[in-house]
């Protein structure tokens, strides 16, 4: 994905007969995603802007119109598709918040210094986020880990500018 991009959320399925789709928010509250404008649909290998003129919450439901797509048919094209927005309108972070996207891709070191792979992706649980980390070509063996997201506790250090994350982690788990 391009670098100036981040995956807030995706289009589910349509709603209705009028062109409109449900939304799967991955903002902090939900309702965020709506604050963000243009968004960038990821549809047919391609990013593309969409302008949003309408959008509601429905029960537990996000769902918004795209401009122009009055046609459940048309809206239906979008079912699936991912939606970003530049990283440039995320609100800044204080010092030691990242943004999963940020995580996307480190090296995950131990204390003593053993590669265990890049992370993958994330994993909201309720309890912690947990890395999902999957062996590189640098790391000692190529299994699947799934590390929790505890500062402090389990992770002692993000360097985004060497790409990696120390970890208080034993290599058999």
């Amino acid at each position: 994905m391009d670098n100036q991009k981040v995956i807030i959320g995706q289009m589910s399925t349509v709603y209705g007969v009028k062109g409109w789709v449900k939304v799967h928010s991955y903002t902090d509250p939900k309702e965020n995603i709506f604050q963000y404008s243009p968004w960038y649909i990821h549809k047919q290998n391609q990013w593309q802007a969409v302008d949003i003129d309408d959008v509601k919450i429905n029960g537990k439901y996000l769902i918004a119109h795209i401009k122009g797509c009055n046609d459940r048919e048309i809206a239906r094209q979008y079912s699936g598709c991912a939606i970003a927005t530049l990283k440039e309108q995320l609100p800044v972070l204080n010092a030691g918040d990242y943004y999963w996207s940020d995580l996307l891709g480190l090296s995950i070191v131990t204390k003593e210094g053993l590669h265990l792979g890049k992370v993958q992706k994330l994993l909201e649980t309720g309890a912690n986020d947990v890395l999902v980390v999957r062996g590189a070509k640098e790391s000692i063996d190529d299994r699947e880990r799934l590390i929790p997201y505890l500062p402090d506790q389990v992770v002692c250090r993000v360097n985004l500018e060497e790409k990696t994350i120390i970890v208080d982690w034993d290599a058999e788990f």
